[in-house]
């Protein structure tokens, strides 16, 4: 059988998928806070409504589906004022995808998405310190790591490190 990672627009279909996947715990303690746990189909509904009716010149929003099947959220947010120019890219994928690869594929997608068919020139991520599998991810993804952003986030009762990490569009 082969393996065939895709990127595409949100449909309403996909909330069963997507609330399986992001029900979990290990997941969210990697994520920012506000996403409701347990996660259900209703939550999932909204979130694909909102990014489905979000300005489409600032939120870059994507299913990563695995055969067709959704298996995890990919995300591109365009910033403001003078960074306008530069996008935060966020990410997850179900807990029984981690270490195939998966995630880098859909990564590399996204951006080179983003770099050809927008103005933006420079994508990046900011995942905690702690979680080594995504940074990991994002340099073989094409990522720069760029430094310690040193006590920058409460998550879970904890003040905790996260890395900066980018990718600059090719001249």
């Amino acid at each position: 059988m082969i393996v065939s990672i895709v990127i595409r627009k949100w449909k309403i279909e996909d909330k069963k998928e997507l609330a399986e996947n992001l029900n979990n715990v290990k997941i969210l303690n990697n994520l920012r806070d506000g996403i409701p746990y347990p996660y259900s189909e209703k939550n999932a509904e909204e979130f694909i409504m909102a990014m489905l009716s979000s300005d489409e010149n600032k939120t870059f929003a994507f299913a990563i589906t695995l055969n067709n099947k959704v298996i995890g959220s990919i995300g591109i947010f365009r910033c403001d004022n003078i960074h306008f120019r530069t996008a935060e890219i966020g990410y997850f994928i179900g807990e029984q995808y981690w270490g195939n690869g998966f995630m880098t594929s859909a990564i590399i997608q996204a951006c080179d998405y983003i770099f050809e068919n927008t103005n933006i020139i420079r994508i990046f991520a900011e995942p905690f310190a702690f979680n080594t599998a995504s940074c990991r991810v994002l340099e073989k993804a094409g990522f720069t790591y760029e430094g310690l952003l040193r006590s920058n986030a409460f998550k879970n009762g904890n003040v905790i490190d996260m890395k900066m990490y980018s990718r600059i569009k090719n001249k």
